[in-house]
């Protein structure tokens, strides 16, 4: 796996597909798998990992 440079590569934790960056990621980046679609989010640079990016909840203004 890739770390800090453009044409980085992980592994998807939900599909094991290829994740690939065309840029440096960074840190909370939110990413798409390009084969099964879920968000994830990029948790570390060195060495690249990615998870499942959390859900977004409805803020009922509370």
């Amino acid at each position: 796996m890739s770390t800090n440079v453009a044409g980085a590569q992980c592994e998807c934790p939900e599909c094991a597909g290829v994740v690939s960056f065309t840029r440096p990621p960074l840190a909370g980046e939110v990413v798409r798998c390009g084969e099964c679609g879920v968000e994830l989010e990029v948790t570390a640079t060195s060495p690249l990992t990615v998870t499942l990016a959390p859900e977004v909840e409805e803020d009922w203004g509370e």
